[in-house]
């Protein structure tokens, strides 16, 4: 049951930001990256797992790039989940936006409106040799783009990567403007995604939905919850 005073919160705000990561899709079936499921904590490879994620294993080692992709970071077949779905009806019936760290496409399958993808999108690839987009299907078939031969590569910013400008200038715009700023699924402690709190308005109001209790050196609201639980109970009104 939602507190009748965070429901009014959601219902009076004018302007609501979404400030997400992996910890939304884990419902899902995806799994997050540093949990104790989480994909590097598994990782029994001899490498850190940042590597098969980074510029230098794409341009030094393809290949290894590659399979490490196709074999741990693509779950085509997963759906939105409650979480995915409610915010994504925010963006419909009010001025919302969600920005998220999430690669995994769930919130564009869910139709969300006014979406930033701060760290790009694992099912928009391309030729690093031409620059043509590919079907994903494509790349988890081959490495090489069947045209002119060059390697293919998700649109995903990689450790060793600048974020795209636009993306920075579009999710600090909607955080300055945001009378509500909801925290979901992320530790807010991987920069420079955790930054973007920093440009919050004076009067926004801060709430964290988290199972874990989240530490910030400004007041807000914490709501410690199953975000599964706490969207699935949360009303969506005009």
């Amino acid at each position: 049951m939602i507190d009748p005073k965070i429901q009014a919160e959601f219902d009076q705000a004018n302007n609501i930001v979404f400030l997400t990561g992996a910890g939304v899709s884990t419902a899902s079936g995806i799994p997050d990256y540093r949990s104790k499921n989480g994909l590097y904590t598994n990782d029994q490879s001899d490498k850190p797992s940042e590597y098969y994620l980074s510029s230098d294993c794409l341009r030094d080692e393809p290949e290894v790039f590659w399979q490490y992709e196709k074999s741990n970071m693509y779950y085509p077949d997963a759906k939105p989940n409650v979480i995915h779905e409610k915010q994504a009806a925010f963006t419909h019936q009010k001025d919302a936006v969600v920005v998220t760290q999430n690669i995994d496409s769930l919130y564009r399958k869910a139709g969300t409106q006014n979406l930033i993808e701060f760290h790009g999108n694992l099912y928009t690839v391309y030729c690093q040799k031409c620059g043509k987009k590919v079907d994903y299907k494509d790349y988890l078939k081959s490495m090489y783009h069947e045209n002119c031969g060059g390697i293919l590569r998700p649109d995903i910013v990689l450790y060793g990567e600048g974020l795209d400008p636009d993306a920075i200038s579009k999710s600090v715009d909607a955080v300055s403007r945001a009378d509500l700023l909801v925290i979901v699924g992320t530790s807010m402690r991987v920069y420079p995604f955790a930054g973007l709190i920093d440009y919050r308005s004076a009067n926004a109001k801060v709430l964290a939905v988290n199972e874990e209790q989240l530490t910030f050196n400004f007041p807000f609201t914490m709501i410690k919850e199953n975000a599964v639980d706490f969207f699935k109970d949360l009303q969506v009104h005009a």
